[in-house]
């Protein structure tokens, strides 16, 4: 998936500011696609070149004139030929496995510290996603973009889920003072 891609249907939602679509990220997308602002403006002039994109300037007193971009037909068609396409899994790159694989030729405190620090951050996120999927639940009625967006929100309630699980499993092994002996545990 390309950066591209998500801004297009992040403003197929609703026109906005490069600072808006950064926002809507960290909202709405960032439980599965991460980009920063630096990224994003990028992204926005290179779509605009391919004619995706159409800016409007608005001035602004006395601070720059801001653009709001919006999706052309051209855009659209670009939305609907990658959706056309089959996805593939995002491969893992994940350097605290690699870790655990290190684990046995290491203090296991290292390890171990690690982990706790890492279950923090993914309970971190795993509480705000809670908060979020209260509000929709609150909700009388959603729109279809409101339901798209809880669907994407209880999926990263399983992702984050799914590491504060295995976190505190490795916690459970490695602290074990037989890690290195006898039966797998799991």
């Amino acid at each position: 998936m390309a950066l591209a891609h998500t801004i297009l249907v992040v403003l197929l939602e609703e026109p906005n500011s490069g600072y808006g679509i950064s926002k809507r990220f960290e909202e709405n997308v960032g439980c599965f696609w991460q980009a920063s602002q630096q990224q994003i403006y990028r992204e926005l002039g290179k779509m605009d070149r391919h004619g995706w994109i159409s800016p409007t300037v608005i001035p602004q007193e006395g601070k720059p004139d801001k653009k709001v971009y919006a999706v052309t037909d051209t855009g659209r068609q670009e939305v609907l030929k990658w959706c056309m396409e089959p996805t593939t899994p995002t491969p893992i790159r994940e350097d605290l496995l690699v870790q655990i694989l290190a684990a046995p030729y290491l203090d296991r405190q290292i390890v171990i510290t690690e982990i706790q620090r890492r279950r923090a951050i993914h309970q971190q996120i795993l509480d705000h996603y809670h908060d979020r999927d209260r509000w929709f639940r609150d909700q009388p009625n959603l729109s279809p973009q409101d339901r798209c967006r809880y669907f994407t929100l209880k999926r990263g309630i399983s992702y984050e889920e799914s590491w504060v699980d295995w976190c505190s499993n490795m916690l459970d092994i490695l602290q074990d003072p037989n890690f290195l002996e006898g039966e797998l545990q799991t």
